[in-house]
């Protein structure tokens, strides 16, 4: 079972395509500050814009980079059951300590649609942990709660959720007794926590490891606040560029590299970056 602090981690890239040089020491730097694990290929890692070949190579890279060390998560969401079964089965295979999937976008799916989906998905894993990764504003819908009380029935594999929704009254639904639920929002990790949270899969962790892990650790309102003050300034920027410009920032050999159609700073972006980095 997952616990604790995760990053939400970028993918590093070189010319668009997967920087496999890049992973071990990016590894390195989310370990050192402290956290539990990261989750690969997420929304934070743009895994929905890589072919299935790509993604499978990313898991594999981050399993082995990690060795141990930080559980990994793989996000095998995909637009196609076929491709989602293909990716949470090679995910098992390859030595990841769970797999979440979100609802595929695009198609507001109907309750039996979704179920079965999610049910072939966790039968691919099984009997790794299962997360389904709740994420209205991705995915274009919300997952209905009949939909995860049916999946406990058909899917022992079930651990829990990533809840990426807010504010706290669309995120709290989810907090479902016997399973574990992640914080997406760093704003609400110690809403979240006091309520039985079991930790928080955070996209800003992926460039300010130290800082998410302290408030998962010792949650504060206060810090919580602070966590979601600082994912806003970030925000201002293409969020994926302007994360992996700032692990690059910190010695970390990510480049900026961001898989089209995002794009990556331009230049004022780049400087106004360096200004706030030196400032704060």
């Amino acid at each position: 079972m997952l616990r604790g602090a995760l990053a939400a981690a970028v993918t590093p890239l070189a010319g668009g395509r997967l920087d496999e040089d890049a992973v071990p020491p990016y590894v390195e730097f989310l370990a050192a500050a402290g956290l539990d694990g990261l989750l690969a290929l997420g929304t934070t890692g743009e895994g929905i814009l890589f072919g299935v070949d790509e993604r499978r190579r990313a898991v594999e890279s981050f399993v082995t980079a990690s060795a141990g060390r930080l559980q990994v998560a793989a996000h095998c969401g995909a637009q196609t059951t076929a491709d989602t079964v293909a990716l949470a089965a090679h995910a098992a295979e390859v030595g990841a300590d769970a797999v979440a999937v979100i609802g595929p976008p695009y198609f507001q799916l109907d309750e039996r649609a979704l179920l079965d989906h999610f049910v072939e998905a966790a039968a691919a894993c099984a009997p790794l942990p299962f997360y389904v990764y709740e994420f209205e504003r991705a995915s274009g819908y919300t997952v209905p709660l009949t939909v995860i009380t049916e999946l406990r029935e058909r899917a022992p594999n079930l651990a829990g959720l990533k809840v990426s929704d807010a504010p706290f009254d669309r995120f709290s639904p989810y907090l479902i007794e016997g399973l574990d639920v992640f914080v997406g929002p760093e704003a609400l990790i110690f809403d979240g926590l006091e309520a039985g949270a079991a930790g928080a899969v955070s996209g800003l962790a992926a460039a300010f490891p130290d800082r998410v892990a302290a408030v998962v650790r010792e949650p504060t309102a206060g810090g919580a606040a602070a966590l979601g003050e600082l994912r806003a300034a970030v925000e201002r920027f293409p969020r994926h560029a302007a994360l992996k410009f700032l692990v690059g920032l910190l010695g970390v050999p990510v480049r900026e590299d961001v898989r089209r159609p995002l794009r990556q700073l331009n230049e004022s972006e780049r400087e106004e970056l360096r200004g706030w980095v030196a400032s704060s």
